[in-house]
């Protein structure tokens, strides 16, 4: 199911694939390289793990996902794995952190009050596109996995 052909001619996965790369990969950015005002890898690893209480190695997944799985979705290398990936990685955010913090997200930058679902719910139907379709038009996966089959020796009969 996740190393499957895609279909090469599709344009929807592409954009599936940029929407996600350009809104987690900064955050990815910001763990691991301290991009975009972030903390950058080792205050996140410390921080994620003695502020929010996970484990070490749940951080550096944390990390891992948001910066490499994102870069590969844009890319289009193993979409329906880094999918699949940043799809748990979100569904930890949301009942964790945002799912008491009701539907919308705080546009006012009210403090105290966390970020709502909406956001959530337009990634998650993102990803589970990339899940079904693949890396779609100009994906590696397309040029790697979707190669002609071939039969050996073919008997006539």
């Amino acid at each position: 199911m996740f190393i499957e052909k895609t279909n090469t001619q599709n344009w929807v996965p592409l954009f599936a694939r940029l929407a996600v790369f350009l809104s987690i990969f900064p955050h990815g950015a910001q763990k691991l390289f301290g991009w975009f005002g972030g903390a950058g890898f080792s205050a996140t690893m410390e921080g994620l793990s003695k502020g929010a209480g996970l484990p070490l190695f749940i951080v550096f997944l944390v990390i891992l996902i948001e910066s490499v799985a994102t870069l590969f979705v844009l890319l289009g290398f193993l979409t329906r794995i880094s999918a699949a990936a940043i799809f748990i990685n979100f569904l930890g955010v949301v009942f964790t952190v945002t799912i008491h913090s009701g539907y919308f997200m705080n546009w006012k930058g009210e403090a105290g009050k966390g970020e709502g679902l909406e956001f959530f719910i337009l990634l998650f139907a993102l990803l589970i596109i990339l899940l079904i379709r693949g890396g779609g038009k100009f994906s590696l996966d397309g040029f790697l996995f979707n190669k002609p089959n071939r039969t050996v020796g073919k008997l006539r009969g």
